[in-house]
């Protein structure tokens, strides 16, 4: 009986000190309100070693303060009171330093967290937030051994059942390392009824990678809101951030997308390896006859090239391809970005912020004050900016943008639409392209086939206009099907190229800026210039073994118009 009144009594102390914790957590919410400050709880959000060096452990604690994120020269900062001196007088010490202090209130218990984490900060890199020095050989082994699919997803079963499941930490190194040592594009992290999804994307296509514990999806959510420097204690609002990862000399641009869904925040990071730029002009898949033209056309010191096409098809690594090739010493160029995608050397890059008011607009105004010989202008959305870059293409500047429209024809009539006077498109425009990026062909897998009775008849369509226009005779009697091994993770695939289309700027289509020309005027004015459409050159490239039939139609319409 004795036992059992100790056991109560010991119970009922727990019981205490859980409400009275509940009842400080309830407590600083409501004076979040009265001060002002964001209430934060740290039970689930990591601690950021390297906020924790801009103050020592016993001024924090006198303070009743604790650092938790430094980006740069922003830092957050969980505060207990806002009027305690000590507080006060600590707060201003960091402002006299150059830091930019983001308060929140937090509670006894989220300040000990904070401050338990000084006795590991002796053993911890110091980094910049934002940016993840993984320069060690660990890290790039981990890289290394990552070579297919399946590989990542053995890694990561294995760590998702070990006693490591928790470690937040290790689990996302596994995650980036993953996406990294195969090449995938982006990360997504999805969130439905019972579980977690996370895959990857591959040359343009999603794969399961496995099932994130859930356990700690809210732990790894707040990590990568951390980096990205994204609000932690907003969960019901769309927000878009971004970080570097440095592995060795390599330097990595980790885009994020948090967006709320109805059950949880999904995730999208998207990878921007400066490696997947190293690519000429040879490389982007033009028909010889076209690559001609375009390395001609780029090299003009005055016109318009406008590329068009739908998001994700390539389009602004054709032009930063073209701002490569055309860079010299000797000439000025800018670029307009939203946002700056890669760094190019040399050139000068800037990047919009619509909510400051720095829109592409005032972009572009203030880029040809600068007196550039060759802008690039990320996209052309509204008729003001389409205008501006006209006029900048017939001042002596080479012109470079994006334009939303599905065909080469349709960039004259989307040109007019938005305002622009037909006219002057004439003597402004000098290409017209339009591009989709289709998957190659495994070379190690790949099997020739002969196509079937639709395949051939598009086939033989196709290949007799490709003659009529190039003089070239095409083979139409084998395709190659995809199969898939242990070098394409078992897709059939490796790879992107680009499927184009072309229309230059000549007497036949000027003419018809006379009047408003629809999108089936300009094609049939631009049918003798000898250039294939994406039909024709998706079907060239199945002929020539690079890409299967399945994929070219994946990507744009074979039927005959």
């Amino acid at each position: 009986m004795i036992n059992m009144v100790q056991f109560d009594e010991t119970n009922k102390d727990e019981q205490f000190a859980t409400l009275r914790k509940q009842e400080e957590e309830d407590f600083l919410q409501i004076m979040s309100g009265k001060y002002d400050i964001p209430y934060i709880n740290l039970a689930t959000v990591p601690i950021d070693a390297s906020a924790l060096e801009i103050i020592k452990e016993e001024t924090a604690r006198d303070a009743m303060m604790g650092p938790f994120q430094l980006t740069g020269k922003k830092v957050r900062i969980a505060i207990f009171s806002p009027i305690d001196p000590k507080t006060k007088e600590a707060l201003s010490y960091l402002e006299g330093r150059g830091y930019i202090v983001e308060l929140y209130l937090a509670s006894h218990a989220s300040l000990e967290k904070i401050w338990n984490q000084y006795k590991d900060l002796s053993g911890s890199t110091k980094s910049e937030a934002g940016l993840i020095d993984i320069s060690g050989e660990s890290m790039k082994n981990l890289v290394d051994h990552f070579k297919t699919l399946s590989d990542v997803q053995k890694e990561l079963k294995n760590v998702f059942e070990s006693k490591d499941s928790r470690n937040v930490s290790k689990i996302f190194s596994a995650i980036l390392a993953g996406a990294i040592g195969i090449g995938a594009s982006d990360i997504h992290i999805e969130p439905t009824e019972n579980e977690i999804r996370l895959r990857y994307r591959m040359d343009g296509v999603l794969h399961d990678v496995g099932i994130l514990p859930l356990s700690i999806y809210h732990l790894f959510s707040s990590r990568i809101k951390l980096l990205s420097g994204l609000k932690l204690n907003i969960g019901t609002e769309s927000q878009d951030g971004r970080f570097s990862i440095k592995i060795s000399d390599l330097e990595i641009e980790i885009r994020v997308s948090v967006i709320p869904s109805a059950y949880g925040e999904g995730i999208v990071m998207r990878l921007l390896n400066p490696q997947s730029l190293n690519i000429t002009l040879e490389d982007l898949g033009m028909s010889p006859r076209l690559l001609a033209i375009m390395e001609r056309e780029i090299q003009k010191p005055h016109g318009m090239i406008l590329n068009t096409g739908p998001t994700g098809s390539g389009k602004t690594t054709t032009l930063y391809v073209f701002m490569k090739k055309v860079y010299s010493e000797e000439i000025k160029m800018m670029t307009i970005e939203d946002p700056i995608e890669y760094h190019l050397k040399g050139v000068s890059q800037t990047q919009v912020d619509s909510d400051k008011g720095y829109t592409f607009l005032e972009g572009l105004r203030a880029a040809v004050r600068q007196d550039p010989d060759v802008i690039m202008i990320g996209e052309i959305r509204d008729g003001e900016t389409a205008k501006i870059a006209i006029n900048a293409s017939l001042t002596g500047h080479m012109v470079f943008s994006t334009l939303h429209t599905n065909t080469a024809a349709g960039t004259i009539p989307r040109l007019i639409d938005l305002g622009v006077t037909p006219k002057i498109i004439g003597s402004s425009l000098t290409v017209a392209l339009a591009q989709r990026l289709a998957r190659k062909l495994c070379l190690v897998c790949r099997k020739e086939d002969a196509p079937n009775a639709r395949e051939k008849k598009i086939i033989d369509e196709v290949a007799l206009v490709i003659k009529e226009k190039t003089g070239t005779e095409v083979q139409t009697k084998k395709i190659w099907r995809a199969v898939g091994c242990d070098k394409c993770n078992g897709t059939g695939y490796r790879g992107r190229i680009g499927i184009f289309e072309a229309i230059l700027m000549d007497a036949k289509i000027e003419k018809l800026l006379d009047g408003i020309p629809s999108e089936r005027e300009v094609r049939e004015a631009a049918k003798k210039q000898e250039t294939l459409n994406m039909r024709e050159d998706g079907i060239e490239k199945i002929l020539s073994g690079i890409t299967s039939f399945d994929e070219v139609e994946r990507t744009i319409d074979l039927e005959a118009e």
